[in-house]
Formats: C-alpha cells, sequence, structure tokens
C-alpha cells in the first residue's frame, strides 16, 4: 500500500489521477437502481429508450459511490478519509453501461481544524471522466485528515 496521507502532505494544488479505471456493467446499473434508485431509465434498456436518457443510465449516486471507491484507493488518508460535508456535486453526463470511469483530484485549501486539533479539514475537487475524456460528474468535498504525530 502507498504511504499514507497527513493533513501537511495535502496541499492546495496537489493533484492526485485514479489508481485504476472502474468498468460499469448494465448488471451493477440495475442491481444498484434496484435497491436504491428503481426508475425506468436505470432499470430496463426498453423502457430507458423511452425517457429523457434514450436508453439506459446509471443512477448519478451509483456514479458518485464509484467516484468514492477510486478516490479512497487513490488518496490514502491516514486512518481513513473521514467526511466532512459535500459542497457541490453535479452530474454533467449520463454514466452507460460499458463506460470505464477515471477519477482527478485536486486540493482546493486545507485548514486546521477548530474543534478537532489533532486534525485539518481538506477540501477537495474531483472530476470523474469516462473514457472519452467527458467528465460526468463533479464534486467539491470536505474531508479531515489527520496531523502528522497527532493521530
Amino acid at each position: 500500500m502507498a504511504d499514507e496521507l497527513y493533513f501537511e502532505d495535502l496541499v492546495p494544488g496537489l493533484k492526485i489521477s485514479s489508481v485504476r479505471s472502474y468498468e460499469v456493467t448494465a448488471e451493477e446499473i440495475k442491481e444498484f437502481a434496484a435497491k436504491y434508485d428503481p426508475q425506468p431509465f436505470h432499470l430496463d434498456e426498453v423502457a430507458a429508450e423511452k425517457t429523457f436518457f434514450k436508453g439506459l443510465a446509471a443512477s448519478g449516486w451509483l456514479t458518485a459511490a464509484i467516484a468514492m471507491r477510486l478516490r479512497v484507493e487513490s488518496i490514502h488518508v491516514a486512518g481513513g478519509m473521514v467526511g466532512a460535508g459535500v459542497d457541490e456535486i453535479k452530474f454533467t453526463q449520463p454514466v452507460r453501461p460499458g463506460d470505464w470511469l477515471r477519477t482527478e483530484t485536486e486540493i482546493l485549501s486545507a485548514r486546521r481544524s477548530v474543534t478537532r486539533p489533532e486534525s485539518g479539514v481538506v477540501k477537495s475537487v474531483t472530476v470523474v471522466f469516462n473514457q472519452r475524456d467527458e467528465p460526468v460528474m463533479r464534486s467539491v468535498v470536505n474531508f479531515l485528515a489527520p496531523l502528522r504525530g497527532k493521530s
């Protein structure tokens, strides 16, 4: 496993790309939708043809979950990446079966936590791209990172 990152390592301007791409399958789209977002454009190819998406499309929440997976695999925050809020999430393109997703994350800001002196609050922007380098999702999230020697 790569070295763990601490607050001091996560400086504004740092860019981290996902270590791999993730293939989205029709089966996964449908399974996720059946459990969490049961809408026709996520559940059935024939029904999806008659909707806004004109074909099967992944739930944005599935895309967000895949993005989280890719972030955690690529950004090894000591003790884990503890979420501290989402400022923005935008779904910019439908994700289709057979799409390969990857992420690019940039650290926007980092400040010491007022309420948790052993941690800092890091704000990052992540863009999820498909295999054609089209952005399919953009999110701005905050997470806690421990100070070196304080965890």
